[in-house]
């Protein structure tokens, strides 16, 4: 019953989980930055963080289908906030210097605390496709598991493209910087927006 289930959802999860979003950003940026020794401690706590936040809405989704529409409402403006936060932190950051340019594991757990779109994420896959056909909720622990490593398999492949391109990023940190908080910008707005 898991895999069947599992791959009626893995199509939306894998679109959601590898396009630009908040997760995947930040993980670039500090791969790109920091490399990958330095940059796990963020890595480490958006894992964390998402598989927290999938277990929660796993076992409160019942409750939560109730309160969506309140939730999103203020949820995803405290989102888009923080969001816009990070951009401000992402353009104003330089390479490789004693810091970890504000990236740690509090800052990537706290982050999904406020990701909406892994939140959306989340309900939709719990009250579109696991629900209908496996209510229990040891069956929807189990997908918090597999729905956690889509999650974190996209943003380790974003991190990978930030460590694989890490001189060249060095080398023009200004304009990356800025394209990754404008895209943080967007993610924001188009969230606020929703």
């Amino acid at each position: 019953m898991f895999g069947s289930i599992f791959l009626s959802y893995l199509p939306y999860g894998m679109v959601t989980a590898f396009t630009p979003g908040p997760n995947n950003i930040i993980s670039l940026h500090a791969v790109s930055q920091n490399g990958w020794r330095r940059g796990k401690d963020v890595l480490l706590g958006i894992a964390v963080g998402f598989l927290c936040v999938m277990v929660l809405c796993a076992l409160f989704c019942y409750e939560l289908a109730r309160f969506v529409p309140a939730a999103v409402g203020v949820l995803k403006y405290v989102g888009a906030a923080y969001i816009l936060w990070l951009a401000f932190h992402v353009a104003r950051s330089k390479p490789e210097t004693q810091t970890q340019s504000g990236f740690s594991f509090w800052r990537g757990f706290w982050l999904e605390f406020v990701n909406i779109k892994i939140i959306l994420y989340a309900i939709t896959i719990y009250t579109g496709y696991v629900l209908p056909h496996a209510p229990a909720l040891p069956s929807l622990l189990l997908h918090a598991l597999g729905i956690t490593a889509i999650g974190v398999a996209g943003t380790l492949t974003w991190a990978a493209l930030g460590s694989a391109f890490h001189r060249f990023l060095q080398t023009y940190y200004r304009p990356f910087n800025y394209t990754m908080a404008a895209i943080l910008v967007y993610c924001a707005i188009t969230l606020a927006l929703e």
